[in-house]
């Protein structure tokens, strides 16, 4: 094997082992203290949740909110059963040169306004170290109810993307 090689392969294992996979369990993760923790009242938050219902989370830089604001509209209009169906919005605050304090009022206010949605605050790039998730992005992740990975986009999602993220939730949610 070739020096050239041999780079070329471990690069390639490499974004492998830290790609999430479809179809998989990600790794169990809580982001708490100086971490970060739920939006309203700090407490850890826990992956494990992320079961019985269909979740689509949301992780996001704050400096690329509006990136899926299409989706997010288009997600809202489908008034999804909340007996089956979660949100959840992590926001990455190590990937932005905003203020904690400011953005940790507005997600507070957000709480608020959609209690549905579970909020939480990243401190640390925790789901970009422990799930290989996009730095400096946002993300969208669809979960089914066994908690295995359905859906995964960084970046900006296509009106094709959109119908597929869709057609997940809603063969998902039977």
């Amino acid at each position: 094997m070739t020096t050239k090689t041999a780079i070329l392969f471990l690069a390639i294992f490499t974004i492998n082992v830290w790609a999430v996979t479809i179809n998989d369990t990600l790794k169990n993760v809580v982001i708490d203290a100086e971490n970060g923790g739920l939006a309203s009242d700090g407490t850890a938050w826990n992956s494990s949740i992320i079961k019985d219902k269909v979740y689509v989370m949301f992780y996001i830089d704050p400096d690329e909110k509006d990136t899926n604001e299409h989706f997010s509209k288009k997600l809202n209009e489908k008034s999804y059963d909340k007996t089956n169906y979660g949100e959840i919005a992590i926001v990455n605050l190590a990937a932005t040169w905003k203020p904690n304090v400011v953005i940790e009022s507005l997600l507070k206010s957000k709480q608020e306004e959609f209690p549905d949605t579970i909020y939480v605050k990243d401190k640390k790039s925790v789901l970009v170290k422990e799930w290989g998730l996009e730095d400096d992005a946002s993300n969208i992740l669809i979960f089914s109810k066994d908690s295995k990975l359905l859906f995964y986009k960084s970046g900006k999602i296509s009106q094709d993307e959109m119908q597929k993220a869709f057609s997940i939730i809603e063969e998902n949610l039977q």
